[in-house]
């Protein structure tokens, strides 16, 4: 079985997307949850990854770091998961979105830094965070238009660009970020997904710091 080393539910939204991936994949794995300012979670990962971040997913002896690295191994090993669209042009598109929002919208990221638990809705946004927020409101409501007709998600069924704007809708819902027609049914689909409740109700009652002793947890 895999292991996927996370850090804080409430916090770490690169460890969301895969485990969001892999658990509404049905794919079995265990959780190792480290505390991100722990001095375990510096002595863990320097035994796994030279890039000192989680997420890692290990198979055996052998460790995958980057959400995107991971999700990409998952999808090749187990393409009966499905976790890619089958047509090849929304494939294309589900790939080029996932990369866009690994590697994009930095103000929005820094404007509205995941916390699972909060309610801070009204905070002053600059203008880049709402440009961004604008851009993604749009990919949502056009992906949807051009590819979501065979479900309630981007691409009608579950796939790895759900799972990469999965902390997006986090904290949309974090700060209250006005939704309404299309992108509100989006983000209520992927709310309703029982991978991201599972994931948002236990970061909800986690501790701040995860005690270095913290078991390993199994999902299947």
């Amino acid at each position: 079985m895999y292991t996927l080393i996370i850090g804080n539910k409430n916090y770490s939204s690169w460890s969301m997307r895969p485990w969001i991936a892999l658990r509404a994949a049905g794919i079995g794995f265990e959780e190792q949850k480290l505390g991100l300012t722990t001095e375990a979670f510096t002595r863990r990962l320097s035994t796994v990854t030279p890039a000192g971040l989680v997420p890692v997913l290990l198979d055996g002896d052998f460790a995958i770091w980057d959400s995107l690295a991971i999700c990409e191994y998952a999808a090749e090993r187990h393409p009966e998961a499905r976790l890619w669209p089958q047509d090849v042009r929304a494939r294309a598109r589900a790939r080029s979105l996932a990369a866009q929002m690994h590697s994009g919208f930095g103000a929005l990221r820094q404007a509205l830094p995941m916390n699972v638990e909060a309610h801070l809705p009204g905070i002053e946004l600059p203008e880049a965070a709402r440009q961004d927020i604008s851009r993604m409101h749009a990919i949502w409501q056009d992906t949807r238009a051009e590819f979501g007709s065979g479900g309630p998600f981007l691409f009608g069924a579950f796939s790895i660009a759900d799972a990469f704007f999965a902390p997006v809708v986090s904290r949309f819902t974090t700060y209250g970020i006005a939704a309404a027609g299309p992108v509100r049914d989006y983000m209520d689909a992927v709310l309703a997904l029982p991978a991201m409740q599972s994931w948002m109700e236990e970061a909800r009652t986690e501790a701040t710091f995860v005690p270095e002793d913290e078991p390993y947890r199994k999902h299947r």
